[in-house]
């Protein structure tokens, strides 16, 4: 966002109403409206706390609140007033920005500029933790910082970090998930990909736990519902909290993601989701405990699979290789480039393939682990780490995590079932276990028993002999050891307790050692990134970093494609009619019989648009949005919310490495489908009124 005043002239000739400046305040209108839910994007839409955002960013609560007998996925929820509102799942939180602060100077000051490997981590940590803990005085805040351009700038956010959060509504997958896996990152589509929260504090206004005490929050800022419509050339923009780009990339880093890591992420995704089905098929209670991972996986499996298809039909490594060489040409154009850039460039290339290799050969280790040992193993890192004063612990296991854990623990509940995770673990354990012994991990061996030679038959029964003999797997006693001493863990018999207990002294000489090599590459990829940006601005270009799940801003117009991936032309609305054209009445194409009766009957009211005689459903824009964009508020050209970006094409999203104007679409559903919907099928006229619509 501070960027923006250097492209005022192009936000303003693409038709922004507003001045190009309030948008670099991001606790003023409209950007103090925009929150983070801590994965997905969403934003205030009513004085009364209420959050809008995705159908698949609340997915979890709605499978966390739901069982066979009353099956929320599957009909839809809605809260008619605030007491049936129901606790969003474990460990939901809405993030409100209070404050952001430019760091770099205070994180890597000239002390730490002098060190390398884990001492430069160790204090770089010390100084973001110290900077943290004055910043969280303001109880009820969490503050992060946050890096940019590889390492080379920080900034201080500090947040209301809103603990209680309730589902308000979420229509039927059968129009927040219609098309599925089918549709998933495709055009055209007919998804109703929204849902809302409402945020909650304490009578004075504080971050609280639940409580049938807390009352609304009252945001600062909440956005207002466009009167017109969208229509094809408008100006639109996104406000959210995009996840991970990789533009930035090296062209190493380039040719092993799309040679070896995205298709052995592939191959492993397609051979989850047959367990999960397998193993869930005939009990409805566990299915539902899965659901959220199978829509998490699913999302992801397809979104590789488009990327490496691009990828293989592009010259992407070739321009990246060649833009390399050429910043290679210009950093040796003078002894003081070459002082100053070189060592590093050269460094950084060594650095980051001796990580890659590291992760091709421990691929399959974490995936090989139990979960309730993965619970072990976390368990008893906070009780060591609880040891020692809040100051000096590992980040992650501070004082202000606790809440944290204890969401997680609880969430287990509902998102766990032995038979499933146990099939999961053999698959990716035969495959670990058939490594060649110096690549595999003694420790993790011996914890678990497992030796050469082992058959599909002898890893089963270790995994049997582990499973029967822990009692992790049952809330109460998960939860207990929360609270215990590292004496306790060490005399306990838990088969998972025993063996995290195991695991502890290699578990932590291996993160020293990942430590010094993460010290070495941050310190030579900010260097390479300094290089960079000096290089661009030498042919009069901007560098704006790569997406690290922080607020930012994408601006461009309501546009079709003139050939799209199928070589038709893809227009720039979709309507309710290929909502009933798709229709089969199961599966993902379940549309509800009351939304299909009032397609037929024309029952559009007053949110059908004049041009296409009909309710519009999703939209195509020119914006560039990634994985944690999902939610964000779609705004018109004077800032008022006409929609949520949740998708976007599969020959694009290859821009999360490769940008291309040209090709890029992002797919939004539009406001006057959720109205519609609100009012005539689910009837959830006291959300319309709250948010001004009626």
């Amino acid at each position: 966002p501070q960027q923006l005043p250097q492209v005022a002239k192009e936000l303003k000739s693409a038709g922004l109403k507003l001045d190009p400046a309030t948008l670099t305040k991001l606790t003023e209108f409209p950007m103090g409206a925009i929150v983070s839910l801590g994965g997905c994007s969403a934003s205030f839409v009513s004085p009364q706390g209420l959050v809008a955002t995705n159908h698949h960013c609340v997915y979890d609560s709605v499978a966390h609140n739901s069982t066979p007998k009353r099956d929320l996925l599957a009909n839809g929820f809605l809260a008619k007033t605030f007491a049936e509102e129901l606790p969003a799942s474990p460990g939901s939180r809405i993030f409100v920005t209070k404050e952001v602060n430019n760091v770099s100077d205070k994180i890597i000051n000239g002390d730490v500029a002098k060190l390398t490997g884990k001492k430069r981590i160790d204090a770089i940590e010390k100084n973001e933790k110290a900077l943290v803990a004055e910043c969280e005085k303001d109880i009820g805040h969490r503050c992060n910082v946050a890096s940019y351009y590889g390492g080379l700038e920080f900034y201080l956010i500090k947040q209301l970090e809103i603990r209680d959060v309730r589902l308000v509504h979420a229509p039927a997958d059968g129009v927040g998930k219609f098309g599925g896996d089918t549709d998933n990152w495709m055009w055209p589509r007919h998804t109703g990909d929204y849902g809302f929260y409402r945020a909650y504090v304490s009578k004075d206004g504080k971050s609280a736990e639940f409580s049938k005490d807390n009352v609304p929050y009252v945001p600062k800022h909440f956005l207002k519902l466009a009167k017109d419509g969208l229509k094809e050339g408008d100006f639109v923009m996104v406000l959210g909290y995009p996840g991970r780009t990789n533009r930035h990339r090296l062209p190493s880093e380039v040719s092993n993601t799309f040679d070896w890591s995205y298709p052995a992420f592939v191959k492993a995704s397609g051979e989850s989701l047959a367990i999960i089905a397998s193993e869930t098929k005939d009990n409805a209670d566990t299915k539902l405990k899965y659901a959220g991972q199978v829509a998490g996986i699913n999302n992801y499996y397809k979104n590789r699979q488009g990327m490496l298809v691009s990828y293989a039909d592009s010259d992407f490594l070739a321009r990246k290789t060649k833009e390399h060489a050429e910043l290679k040409t210009w950093v040796n154009g003078t002894p003081a480039r070459i002082k100053e850039f070189a060592s590093d460039i050269e460094q950084i290339e060594k650095l980051i393939a001796q990580r890659d290799a590291q992760s091709k050969r421990d691929f399959f280790l974490s995936s090989s682990s139990p979960r309730m040992l993965s619970t072990a193993r976390t368990l008893y890192r906070l009780a060591n780490e609880m040891t020692k004063p809040d100051t000096e612990r590992k980040a992650g296991y501070q004082v202000r995590d606790l809440p944290r854990f204890k969401s997680r623990i609880e969430a287990v509940e509902r998102s766990y079932d032995e038979k499933v995770d146990k099939a999961l673990v053999l698959n990716s354990l035969t495959k670990y276990a058939a490594q060649a012994t110096a690549d595999r991990n003694a420790n993790f061996d011996a914890a678990m028993g497992i030796k050469d030679g082992m058959s599909a038959t002898d890893l089963k029964a270790v995994l049997n002999t582990m499973y029967a003999g822990s009692k992790l797997g049952d809330k109460a006693n998960r939860a207990a050891w929360l609270e215990r001493k590292p004496d306790d863990f060490k005399a306990n018999d838990d088969s998972f307790i025993k063996a995290a207990v195991a695991m502890y002294a290699e578990g932590i000489k291996r993160e020293e050692q990942d430590e010094e090599l993460d010290g070495n590459i941050q310190q030579a990829y900010a260097n390479y990134m300094k290089a960079k940006i000096a290089f661009m601005k030498s042919k009069g270009l901007a560098v704006y970093p790569d997406a690290n799940s922080t607020l930012r801003v994408t601006f461009g117009k309501v546009a079709g494609r003139p050939y799209g991936a199928d070589g038709t032309t893809w227009t720039a609305f979709t309507t309710v009619k290929g909502v009933a054209a798709k229709a089969t009445g199961t599966g993902e194409f379940n549309a509800p019989a009351a939304q299909l009766a009032a397609i037929k009957a024309k029952d559009f009211g007053k949110y059908a648009d004049p041009a296409l005689k009909t309710v519009p459903v999703n939209f195509l824009a020119t914006l560039d949005i990634t994985g944690g964009n999902s939610g964000s508020a779609a705004l018109n050209a004077k800032g008022e919310f006409i929609g949520l970006a949740f998708d976007g094409t599969l020959d694009s999203i290859i821009s999360d490495w490769d940008f291309n104007k040209a090709n890029t679409r992002t797919i939004a559903v539009d406001l006057r489908y959720m109205l519609w919907e609100m009012k005539h099928v689910d009837k959830a006229d006291n959300l319309l009124k709250e948010m001004g619509a009626e």
